[in-house]
């Protein structure tokens, strides 16, 4: 009998003992990751048991019979939003007066500096004069310049980047002052991963990113001084003797197969460094200086040309003018502007030599060499899941077809394309396919034919937006997949938001998420699973916006 009772206690303890280890194999796997997250082959055996419980319309995509193609250039000035949506920041008070277009992180301190400008009794020849500044982003102002739908007497964009890409489009744009206001562009970086590193360059930090050591965002360099600011230290890391050469292009290419995540603004990108998949994003250092919690919690690298806001008049001024803007010029550079300018966050960085500017011709071919390699060495597939319930009528449906319709402008011919409707159920409008005359034919059909009606099936939607694109990849392993999300944001059919969480998680396909009178914060966390963007789409300036969302990322 005490030997039965001995095997089973052996028994009882070899079970206690398995059953231990096992726990510490379990939770020791588990450690440090998302309890949220699945792994890839378990997100598709989802994503197929959830596709296969759905009706999924699939008519035959029609041509529209009057499209024509697509001149983007001919609609570039019919896009710019306008300048009533940039109004005076500070307005002028005087008759004689100049219009200053400031780029935007210079908004603060332009509203100290120019009200005390106009509040100091300055004339010229006797007459009382004065300013009124705008806040324009750089490449947005150069854009309204350039086009001639809006032209200022004074530019102070970022840096002379931006003076050298008018010059290069025939604009008489004369710099006059090479420095109101000190900064500089550079690698923001989590100060426990640089421990790491040991990353003291931008050099060192773009050879971290392709040995897939760090993650890294950056802004569009399309529409965002800063991240054109990286893109030109990129190539000329690559080639400093030609950084258009081809050995440079190919660098890129390599180095935007690495990128995670590229914003169409620095909040985007903030947001997404706060999400805890970015190691670095590229920042300005004023924005950095001016922000605690970035200071207490991450490094500061610099990198290529400064940002020391250049001073440009626009044409022929009248010598009037021309005295005014001499006069607001050497009262920005007063002691106590500058000590303003400080204590914004400016001058930080007066040790950062730089690098010098390329010439304007040059800087356009950059711009047009990241255009066609932004993807690096993958292609692209992208499917539109575009809202039709009953809650987009009016002018959410018209801003959504123009949206659309921008895109098709906007896409290369080289990427694969669809698109999803959803109401009460949903339809796949345009099966994937690439981006030629035809597609693009089939895509404005249906674009040019939404029409609202019915309930809000936004995440059976986007299960099937998901479907297609994972079959997409399985079929071209070495295409980049984007999901792109049109909608209220109001989902009152079918699936729910926890229903596809971890899968789309385990998937890891981008979801850039557009809302229209939405409930954005259900769109925020849809984006924020893989570190994707979230734009509302009522402000004024929507189209301009989503041109620099698509061109970003398309």
């Amino acid at each position: 009998m005490k030997k039965k009772n001995n095997s089973f206690k052996l028994v009882v303890m070899a079970v206690l003992v398995f059953g231990l280890i096992f726990g510490v194999v379990t939770i020791t796997q588990n450690w440090g990751k998302n309890p949220r997250t699945v792994d890839s082959e378990t997100a598709m055996r989802k994503l197929d048991n959830l596709y296969s419980k759905l009706f999924v319309n699939k008519p035959a995509p029609k041509p529209d019979p009057t499209f024509q193609g697509n001149d983007e250039s001919a609609e570039k000035i019919a896009v710019l939003p306008d300048i009533s949506e940039y109004p005076f920041i500070v307005n002028p008070t005087t008759d004689n007066f100049l219009t200053v277009y400031a780029s935007a992180e210079k908004s603060d301190w332009m509203i100290d500096v120019a009200n005390t400008f106009n509040k100091s009794g300055a004339t010229v020849d006797g007459k009382p004069v004065s300013v009124g500044v705008r806040a324009i982003p750089s490449a947005l102002a150069a854009d309204f310049i350039s086009s001639g739908k809006y032209t200022p007497d004074v530019y102070i964009p970022t840096s002379e980047i931006y003076g050298n890409l008018l010059g290069n489009a025939g604009i008489e744009a004369t710099l006059v002052e090479k420095r109101l206001a000190g900064n500089a562009a550079g690698i923001v970086i989590s100060k426990k991963k640089n421990d790491g590193l040991g990353a003291s360059t931008g050099a060192a930090i773009i050879d971290s990113v392709l040995d897939g050591k760090l993650a890294l965002g950056y802004t569009t360099p399309l529409s965002n001084e800063n991240g054109f600011t990286f893109i030109l230290t990129l190539l000329s890391h690559f080639d400093s003797s030609d950084p258009l050469s081809t050995t440079a292009i190919g660098g890129l290419q390599q180095f935007q197969d690495k990128i995670l995540f590229i914003s169409y603004d620095n909040d985007q990108l903030k947001s997404s460094l706060n999400g805890g998949t970015l190691d670095a994003i590229v920042l300005d250092y004023q924005e950095y200086n001016s922000s605690p919690n970035l200071k207490s919690a991450y490094d500061f690298i610099p990198f290529g040309t400064r940002q020391d806001s250049p001073v440009y008049t626009i044409g022929q001024l009248p010598e009037l003018k021309k005295q005014i803007v001499s006069q607001f010029a050497d009262f920005c550079k007063t002691p106590d502007s500058q000590g303003a300018a400080t204590t914004r966050g400016f001058n930080g960085l007066d040790d950062y030599t730089g690098a010098a500017v390329l010439p304007g011709d040059a800087i356009a071919k950059v711009q047009e060499i990241y255009q066609k390699e932004k993807n690096g060495t993958s292609d692209l597939t992208v499917v539109f899941v575009v809202d039709v319930s009953g809650s987009m009528e009016g002018a959410p449906m018209l801003n959504l077809k123009a949206s659309l319709n921008r895109t098709i402008g906007i896409i290369s011919s080289n990427a694969n394309v669809g698109l999803v409707t959803f109401s009460d159920d949903v339809t796949i409008a345009v099966p994937i396919g690439k981006f030629d005359n035809t597609q693009r034919s089939y895509f404005s059909y249906a674009a040019k034919n939404l029409i609202a009606g019915g309930g809000t099936a936004m995440f059976d939607a986007v299960v099937v937006g998901q479907k297609m694109l994972m079959d997409a990849k399985a079929a071209n392993p070495n295409t980049k997949v984007l999901l792109f999300v049109l909608t209220d944001g109001e989902a009152n059919r079918g699936m729910g938001f926890s229903d596809i969480e971890s899968m789309t998680r385990g998937l890891k396909i981008p979801v850039y998420t557009i809302g229209y009178n939405a409930n954005i914060e259900i769109l925020q966390e849809l984006s924020n699973i893989n570190e994707a963007a979230t734009m509302n789409a009522d402000s004024d300036n929507v189209i301009y916006r989503l041109e620099s969302l698509f061109n970003a990322q398309m």
